[in-house]
């Protein structure tokens, strides 16, 4: 299965967070095709400049190092992720639902406005 990390998926695998699951970590250590978007790596640098998230500082560069894959962000992404029903308002969360049903991904997420779209989800 390939997936496609949700931000807070991410954060807590860096941080070893005890909210993720055995399993989940496990996978995620294993498994060769784990993407994270640059909207994610986005995402956290914006939220750490505004003070929502302090520690560590060099997060967005600990995600950017963390091996798993790195999915760019594209004109097709961007044209999904704006035609998608208002679901979800967050612009961040509407690309990672865009970009794993343009890329045939699964979505690893606890976000219930995210398992609402028509998107493969593995919730964690």
């Amino acid at each position: 299965m390939t997936l496609l990390l949700d931000t807070h998926v991410v954060i807590w695998w860096l941080t070893d967070d005890p909210g993720l699951s055995p399993e989940i970590k496990h996978r995620l250590d294993h498994e060769p095709d784990v993407f994270v978007s640059a909207a994610t790596i986005w995402e956290i640098a914006i939220k750490q400049a505004i003070g929502k998230i302090k520690e560590p500082e060099n997060l967005p560069e600990l995600v950017r190092g963390s091996g798993f894959r790195h999915l760019s962000i594209t004109a097709d992404h961007a044209i999904f992720a704006g035609q998608l029903p208002m679901i979800h308002r967050d612009p961040f969360d509407r690309m990672l639902v865009a970009q794993a049903r343009c890329e045939n991904l699964v979505l690893a997420s606890r976000d219930s406005a995210v398992q609402q779209y028509d998107v493969p989800v593995l919730a964690v």
